[in-house]
């Protein structure tokens, strides 16, 4: 038998699933909270926030999160979708800068579900850095995908990261990096 070892995960087995619930949408919850660092959430600017994917398909798996609440992609108004759309220019330098991936996945999940997305009522793109070779045999005959980095490991590195854009500016290490 294989062994998979995953120290990290000792933390979701003693979690107390009661404090993980969250009233309402996470994403206009999580931003307001006292510390960025506790939410995950990377960088902002006046339109959008990063905030690191909590199940991520890869090391770095990100989503930037309009702050705007609205499911429709169509509703966004021009100053968001601009804001949105540098802040994902961005986030694709800083994950370049902390991970050096090969390449990216980019996308929306847009609809009721049907698309595949888990919250389907606030718009937000998946970043989600690739490795050559980042695919094996584990998916397909296992149904098992394996991460090679605990999610808190990759927040220090990509915060770090964001911190070296140009024009940021870095409040403190529990706070997101302001752009």
């Amino acid at each position: 038998m294989d062994t998979i070892f995953s120290p990290w995960r000792i933390d979701w087995v003693e979690r107390n699933p009661a404090e993980d619930e969250i009233e309402g949408c996470p994403f206009c919850v999580l931003p307001e909270r006292d510390t960025d660092r506790d939410s995950r959430i990377l960088a902002r600017n006046d339109q959008a926030f990063v905030i690191l994917n909590n199940y991520p398909y890869n090391p770095g798996h990100a989503m930037v999160v309009p702050y705007e609440h609205t499911g429709e992609y169509r509703d966004l108004d021009e100053d968001t979708l601009l804001g949105h759309s540098r802040l994902l220019q961005q986030t694709l330098e800083a994950l370049d800068r902390a991970l050096s991936p090969s390449g990216f996945n980019t996308g929306y999940n847009l609809g009721d579900g049907a698309a595949g997305g888990s919250i389907n009522d606030h718009v937000h793109a998946h970043v989600v850095p690739r490795w050559r070779g980042d695919t094996n045999f584990m998916p397909v005959i296992a149904d098992t995908k394996m991460i090679v980095e605990a999610v808190d490991d990759t927040y220090e590195r990509v915060h770090e990261a964001f911190g070296t854009l140009p024009d940021a500016t870095v409040p403190g290490p529990d706070q997101a990096v302001e752009l």
